[in-house]
């Protein structure tokens, strides 16, 4: 089913903000329900998203592809603009927190390892760390510098973005 202007707005609301609620969609909607945000979702957007088990709406990987929006990223309109929200696993906020800072020496995936293990006693696979950094990328707060291997570091200051964890 082709999508309504409107439609893959709305579907690209759901993508950043999930995981959401129908509060939420409707102040951000300006409808006048949740009933009216929940009929709207199963009559305009059925096959892009769920419920979670805990009932919070989430968009489907399509849903994502559709719209080329990052899940769980808000920002200004401005495409090119920092995030000011990112909802994100407890790993990439941890690696978050951690990284080189932007003024910083860019560092390999295995010093931000070291770094999470000292910093908060855990030690994740090396893969999960370089995933956790490649998302980080994806969503615009961190930059890869290739030096003999890629290295990373924030590409913002760590205040300029709310980190949720979910």
């Amino acid at each position: 089913m082709a999508l309504s202007d409107e439609a893959r707005e709305r579907l690209a609301d759901i993508v950043r903000l999930q995981p959401t609620k129908n509060k939420e969609l409707q102040n951000r909607w300006e409808l006048e329900s949740g009933s009216e945000v929940h009929q709207y979702l199963e009559k305009e957007l059925k096959d892009y998203y769920y419920r979670d088990d805990n009932s919070l709406i989430r968009a489907t990987a399509e849903a994502a592809e559709l719209t080329g929006v990052e899940p769980g990223v808000e920002s200004d309109d401005d495409e090119e603009s920092i995030p000011s929200v990112i909802r994100i696993p407890q790993l990439e906020a941890r690696v978050f927190e951690v990284v080189a800072g932007p003024e910083e020496r860019s560092e390999s995936v295995v010093s931000v390892l070291n770094k999470l293990r000292d910093e908060f006693d855990i030690d994740p696979e090396v893969d999960d760390v370089r995933r956790a950094l490649q998302s980080l990328r994806r969503k615009g707060v961190i930059e890869v510098i290739y030096r003999t291997v890629p290295t990373f570091r924030l590409a913002v200051e760590r205040d300029e973005v709310d980190v949720e964890v979910v």
